[in-house]
């Protein structure tokens, strides 16, 4: 087998092992496991699916739009509000973040520049020649 795939896949063990992964992996789990917040996602979805439909209807009733769109924010909100969703958006970012890195290493060498010298960028410069992907 190529050697770069064998080290690509070390590094996916490596990173599998990683606290970062081991948080967002329990997150994920916790947040399968708790039926009210399975249940909010749930209706939130069952209320974007109503409001869908009646976008597409032909007959539009303006006021049960803005009726359903305001369901829908609160919706989303008790969903996202829920102690266990707010863990797995906290772990997804620190897990989004080390990724982002791992990518801008990755492609600052196949750019020709040395991996042991790239620094983490944070935010958008605004140049993305050398970008390793929005955050």
């Amino acid at each position: 087998m190529d050697a770069i795939i064998e080290k690509v896949r070390a590094l996916g063990k490596d990173i599998q092992a990683d606290e970062r992964y081991i948080k967002i992996d329990t997150a994920r789990k916790n947040c399968d496991a708790d039926a009210e917040l399975q249940e909010q996602i749930e209706a939130f979805n069952m209320k974007r699916v109503e409001l869908s439909q009646e976008i597409n209807k032909e007959e539009k009733n303006a006021e049960k739009l803005t009726a359903l769109d305001k369901e829908l924010k609160d919706l989303y909100q008790e969903v996202m509000e829920n102690p266990n969703m707010v863990a797995f958006n906290e772990a997804k970012h620190e897990l989004d973040a080390m990724m982002t890195f791992i990518n801008e290493i990755l492609m600052g060498a196949v750019n020709g520049e040395d991996p042991a010298t790239i620094e983490h960028q944070e935010g958008c410069g605004g140049n993305c020649g050398s970008c390793g992907g929005c955050h």
